[in-house]
């Protein structure tokens, strides 16, 4: 019998070679001895990769392999050939730490991952690394580690499925049809954000879930008793609104079939398989035991695993060539794409219009002419940016039909919702989400819709302050790349009387700290209207706009600076010397954003009154000015002048890079107070007054 080894010569281990037997009964002995071998393939895979990287989880993986084995060659509907496929399955794997178990499955199921690759676990430029890495490595649909954050991500997939379905399904022409599989652990359990994300799926109904719970009783610090055995899982996700079953034992491959067609025929609630298992199964010393969750087994007990399982000990990354044969998706995997794409081509003919729309979602695209229908604002007038936003919204929500989104109920106050479109339900996919108060959830429910694709820059808003609450997802957001946008507001001390709780100090800062993350706090209504642009364009990155709840002045474009320099992160907004300043070098230059721009400008003209040639500098992204070559930075802000204020109320930290040892920050390194929102900004010297008197000292020391 043909083999792939790392170690050639030796022959197979006696579990691969069943006895000869005639008609069906030998059949029924083949197929059992093949499923068998898989199975143990998995786990010789999973000890051998940890076992070599010298770290990992192997455990996890070896309990798991029954019910990876089954989900994978038995349900999953995918073509590892076309991992873009738009009906194909999705699978998440929550329980990222067990990752060498999906990355076993998808280099037997036929994927673009070779034995070499396992072999190269956790190792530098591989396409195996520590945890699931979407993008890395073929079939993996989000990055996963931080627990609960895949189980959630699942919940926006479902989503999605569910939104897509209803716009572009007509009867006989069914092109979006598919589940989303979860495999999640005791962790993923127990973190808030799943059960945030399980209470929203249970109200949305969304039948096409599933998610397998692995149940082992071990975490790091021992058995689930210690921290997680007082409370009925099952039925806590019945309250939910699951339907709930319960494998009792994860060697029993009949039974875990039963429950995931079960799960698969429950169309109105999302299904949750219990699944006891047992953690690295079936080493002999290692099964059971809190240490076989995040530590190599050991050589002796990889040996004694293997002689358990029949296999030769002496083998490493060994695969039996009938175990490909057997778990290859390749085949099956392209006439299901087939077939779909048959059906596909008749919807098309006979529905172009919708094919269009099909062809722009998938692409991340939306309608032509988008960009001329934002709206401009005439100066003169106050507007909050929130409320602008909500102008800019309206006026391309038709032209992005697949965008949806919503607000952890605060949509009143975010002003994030398009109005008409109806909400998002167990009964109707409207595109205005209620997520309810659930900011942990919304994330990742969010980053779980763009994940999945063909959903045009969907969002989540709620106030600047609650982001701390998101922040996992967010990074996760950066990591993956995902095209979604982050709509916070209430963005400063300016709120108001909702005092400290709700004023946002540290995040300006903490925001910025995240890489790939566009962080624009514009300055008023027009740059408000340019910095949807920048989200709506950008295609390989979130971008959070910061917005606030006060009013502040529309400023005047035919004096200064048009708005669309936005794009370029920061401009010169004015300058004492003309336009763009470049009839003669600024003596001081005052850089502000959002709220504070408006009293900044004041302050640059009084002091241009008094002699001092300045310059006022906008910088609403600071990722999108780091960007810009170096050229550009030093005509913004040329190096020779050393007399630089920074205008922020937020902490001063993210500024000294800007303003140079010899320049200063006005920002606020303390926390807010409950007064009117004017009286506050007053009390910590965002004055115009107050800035103009902090630049006077600057210009003063420079010239002595």
């Amino acid at each position: 019998m043909a083999v792939r080894s790392k170690t050639s010569g030796a022959p197979p281990p006696p579990v691969s070679q069943p006895h000869a037997r005639a008609g069906k009964a030998a059949q029924t002995a083949d197929e059992q001895a093949v499923r068998r071998l898989s199975i143990d393939t998995i786990r010789g895979l999973a000890m051998d990769a940890v076992q070599k990287a010298n770290a990992g989880h192997p455990g996890t993986a070896m309990a798991l392999a029954p019910l990876g084995y089954t989900l994978f060659r038995r349900f999953l509907r995918v073509n590892p050939a076309d991992t873009q496929w738009p009906d194909r399955d999705r699978f998440v794997l929550s329980a990222g730490h067990a990752c060498i178990l999906q990355y076993s499955l998808v280099h037997l199921c036929g994927y673009e991952l070779g034995l070499e690759d396992l072999e190269q676990f956790r190792q530098w430029g591989s396409r195996t690394p520590g945890h699931p890495e979407r993008g890395d490595t073929p079939g993996i649909e989000v990055t996963t580690g931080p627990l609960g954050q895949g189980f959630a991500n699942a919940v926006g997939m479902a989503m999605a499925e569910r939104f897509l379905a209803e716009r572009f399904n007509r009867p006989g022409n069914e092109i979006v049809d598919h589940h989303t599989y979860v495999i999640c652990s005791d962790g993923d359990m127990m973190e808030g954000v799943s059960q945030e994300a399980a209470s929203i799926a249970g109200h949305f109904r969304l039948g096409k879930l599933i998610v397998c719970y692995d149940e082992n009783h071990i975490t790091i610090d021992g058995t689930t008793s210690i921290s997680f055995d007082s409370e009925d899982h099952g039925a806590r996700m019945q309250a939910y609104g699951w339907h709930v079953q319960r494998v009792e034992d994860s060697e029993d491959l009949a039974a875990i079939e039963r429950a995931l067609a079960a799960a698969r025929e429950e169309g109105e609630r999302p299904s949750f398989i219990a699944m006891r298992s047992h953690i690295a199964y079936p080493a002999p010393h290692a099964t059971d035991t809190a240490k076989a969750h995040g530590a190599p087994l050991g050589e002796d007990e990889v040996r004694a695993a293997k002689e358990a399982m029949g296999f030769d000990p002496e083998r490493s990354f060994w695969v039996d060539e009938s175990v490909y044969e057997h778990m290859s998706l390749r085949e099956s995997g392209a006439r299901e794409q087939a077939r779909w794409r048959e059906r596909f081509e008749r919807w098309r003919e006979q529905l172009p219009q919708q094919s269009a729309e099909w062809q722009r979602a998938w692409s991340g695209e939306l309608e032509d002419g988008w960009g001329e229908q934002l709206p401009r604002f005439d100066a003169g007038e106050k507007l909050a940016t929130r409320a602008a936003s909500q102008q800019v919204m309206a006026a391309f929500a038709p032209l992005a039909p697949t965008m949806i989104g919503g607000a952890a109920d605060l949509v009143e106050s975010t002003k994030t919702l398009f109005a008409g479109a109806g909400e998002f339900s167990g009964v109707h996919t409207g595109r205005n989400v209620p997520f309810g108060i659930r900011e942990h959830a919304m994330g990742a429910i969010v980053n779980g819709l763009a994940a999945h694709g063909g959903m045009v820059k969907p969002y989540g808003s709620t106030f600047l302050i609650f982001s701390d609450y998101m922040r996992p997802s967010v990074r996760l957001s950066a990591l993956m790349g995902l095209p979604v946008v982050w709509v916070w507001t209430h963005d400063s001390i300016g709120l108001g009387e909702d005092g400290p709780t709700h004023q946002p100090i540290e995040h300006y800062a903490a925001l910025r700290a995240i890489p790939c993350l566009w962080v624009i706090r514009p300055a008023d209504a027009n740059e408000t209207a340019e910095a949807w642009r920048v989200a709506l364009e950008r295609e390989d990155g979130p971008v959070a706009l910061l917005l606030t709840r006060q009013g502040v002045p529309v400023l005047d474009r035919d004096e200064l600076a048009p708005a669309d320099a936005l794009a370029r992160g920061a401009y010169v907004l004015w300058d004492s010397s003309g336009a763009g300043g470049a009839q003669e070098s600024p003596e001081l230059i005052l850089i502000a954003t959002g709220s504070e721009v408006a009293p900044a400008l004041e302050a640059a003209r009084e002091l241009a009154g008094e002699g001092v040639r300045t310059r006022l500098v906008s910088m609403p992204c600071v990722e999108l000015f780091e960007a810009q070559p170096r050229e550009y930075r030093d005509q913004v802000l040329p190096p020779q002048v050393s007399a630089r204020l920074a205008v922020e109320a937020g902490a001063s930290l993210s500024w000294w890079r800007w303003v140079g040892s010899e320049g200063a920050v006005l920002g606020v390194d303390r926390f807010g107070a409950s007064a009117p929102g004017s009286r506050v900004l007053e009390e910590l010297g965002f004055t115009a007054a107050n800035i103009a008197a902090r630049a006077r000292a600057l210009v003063q020391a420079s010239r002595s």
